[in-house]
């Protein structure tokens, strides 16, 4: 067994090389921590960190806020159903995919999946505008069968829909990459032992693809938990409006309006702290059944 010296004579270049993000997080993330003693205050700007001190009464007032428990249920709804989503597309997608034989056209459609992951929900947000609008493509085109214009970003109950639906299409692309990899360390002996005992390409894939996949299907839903809270703040700020607030409210959302638009400061840190606790809990619970379950370990 190596002694720690013989350790780091052999990996000082890795650690020296996390030094500058390692500077960054603590400069972006662990320093401004600071300023969470303002949710415990009646912040006034003039008065900075002097602010009088209100303990808990700035919690207190907004979990007797309807619209906190209703943009906390909206999080949860929609987080919820974008990561069951993003486990079952990209499955289905990188088996669909993992039959086709020929390379070059495999390699086209994994590129057409995934470029949506390098374009910003900016650039998205204009795009699924113009095409969910009441007369935007999709409408014109249900029109054809006699179906009414449908607002799809301006009815609350179909609007998280369209966030979660919208999120998958972006997203699964990166999840497919991860499962194709995945297929790709399976043992073809499988394969053909099972067609010598007259197996189809179904019960293939029942039998011997998903069983060998589960591993790390379990591990990203598990991993997936500590994003319940991250409802996706880029998408829904570019897409909702005053409209669908009801629905498609979520934490960052709520936070922003409250302590930026508003100027709130301490009932939107309340709510940001709130969040962070939360997110956690959730990330450490994470950590642990991927550690008990499938034997994955960060450290």
């Amino acid at each position: 067994m190596k002694s720690f010296s013989q350790k780091w004579n052999m990996q000082w270049q890795y650690h020296v090389m996390l030094i500058p993000a390692v500077a960054l997080v603590f400069i972006f993330s662990y320093i401004p921590m600071y300023g969470l003693i303002i949710a415990f205050e009646k912040y006034n700007p003039a008065m900075g960190f002097h602010s009088p001190w209100v303990g808990f009464d700035n919690f207190k007032y907004l979990f007797s806020q309807p619209n906190f428990v209703q943009t906390i249920w909206n999080t949860f709804y929609i987080a919820f159903f974008k990561i069951i989503g993003g486990i079952i597309v990209p499955v289905f997608f990188s088996l669909l995919l993992n039959e086709v034989s020929n390379r070059s056209i495999k390699r086209i459609f994994q590129t057409i999946v995934y470029i949506p992951n390098f374009l910003s929900w900016v650039i998205i947000a204009g795009v699924f505008m113009d095409i969910l609008s009441n007369t935007g493509i999709l409408n014109q085109f249900l029109g054809f069968f006699g179906i009414a214009p449908i607002s799809f970003l301006g009815e609350p109950k179909l609007f998280p829909w369209t966030m979660i639906v919208t999120d998958i299409w972006k997203t699964f692309g990166f999840g497919t990459v991860v499962y194709l990899a995945s297929l790709t360390s399976i043992d073809p002996g499988l394969y053909e032992a099972a067609i010598v005992d007259g197996a189809g390409r179904w019960k293939q894939t029942v039998y011997i693809t998903i069983p060998l996949l589960m591993p790390i299907i379990t591990l990203m839903l598990i991993l997936s938990l500590g994003n319940v809270l991250n409802a996706g703040f880029d998408q829904i700020y570019n897409l909702y409006s005053p409209i669908v607030y009801k629905t498609g409210d979520i934490i960052d959302t709520y936070v922003y309006r409250l302590g930026i638009q508003k100027a709130q400061y301490a009932f939107g840190t309340a709510v940001g702290m709130f969040k962070s606790v939360i997110s956690g809990v959730l990330i450490l619970l994470s950590y642990y059944l991927a550690d008990r379950c499938v034997g994955y370990r960060v450290f």
